[in-house]
């Protein structure tokens, strides 16, 4: 079965050790990432959590305890980092990345996910799609949450997803 491999926010608000939305073992999953998106070629896409123009409903609030976010989407805090250099981002206002445009992308393939983070835009991405009847598979090591209790806890409760979510090595999905 082909693969998407999706890149969930790898941007510099989370890299940035600065920023309050810092992923501290975030610089941990660029190498698996970067054996990820060489292997995947052209089954590669890469998102971004933007802040929206106008937070609506529950988002408000939200906005209010994360003030610094309310940042245009071109802003350096939401560019995916140096490292990567994409082409285009599938980018969203919710912490989950499976949306109309996503799922186009992806078609009738299976998604394998890696970034961050693995507690919150990981999570609702792969619960998305999987609901969607997608394969879903994770990247464990390509993965990084806001701590390693929060990242572990996360990869448990996706495991509980099984047979629609799986949980899986870069070696291991490398090996497919």
């Amino acid at each position: 079965m082909r693969r998407i491999l999706a890149v969930i926010d790898l941007q510099n608000v989370f890299a940035d050790p600065a920023s309050p939305w810092f992923t501290p073992r975030f610089a941990e999953v660029v190498p698996p990432i970067h054996r990820l998106v060489t292997a995947f070629g052209d089954d590669v896409v890469f998102t971004r959590f933007v802040a929206p123009a106008r937070p609506e409903g529950a988002w408000r609030r939200y906005y209010e305890q994360w003030p610094f976010a309310l940042q245009p989407p071109d802003s350096q805090l939401y560019q995916v980092v140096d490292a990567f250099q994409p082409s285009s981002t599938v980018d969203a206002t919710t912490f989950g990345k499976w949306n109309p445009r996503m799922a186009t992308r992806v078609g009738g393939a299976g998604l394998v996910l890696a970034g961050v983070s693995t507690d919150c835009c990981v999570l609702s991405t792969a619960l998305a799609a999987a609901d969607a009847g997608v394969a879903v598979t994770v990247v464990s090591d390509a993965c990084a949450g806001a701590d390693d209790e929060s990242h572990a806890k996360a990869l448990d409760i996706m495991r509980l997803y099984g047979p629609l979510v799986q949980v899986a090595t870069t070696e291991e999905v490398l090996a497919k």
